[in-house]
């Protein structure tokens, strides 16, 4: 399960807007704004692949967002 709030405030604090980060790992924004508000299906294993390769993050801050239980 990914937390939405931390991805969120990392997006935020690293400037990336949503719509980019959808568009560059494949996505609808319109479908990753769902996923990110709880309003559809959840982020798959390769939805979360794509955004950690491209969204710069450390080890931790990528197992705080996705590796929450």
């Amino acid at each position: 399960m990914v937390d939405t709030l931390k991805l969120k405030e990392v997006l935020l604090d690293k400037g990336i807007a949503q719509k980019e980060l959808a568009e560059s790992i494949g996505m609808k924004p319109s479908t990753f704004h769902k996923k990110i508000e709880g309003e559809g299906a959840s982020f798959t294993i390769g939805d979360i692949q794509r955004m950690v390769q491209v969204i710069p993050l450390t080890k931790d801050e990528a197992a705080a967002i996705f590796l929450t239980l």
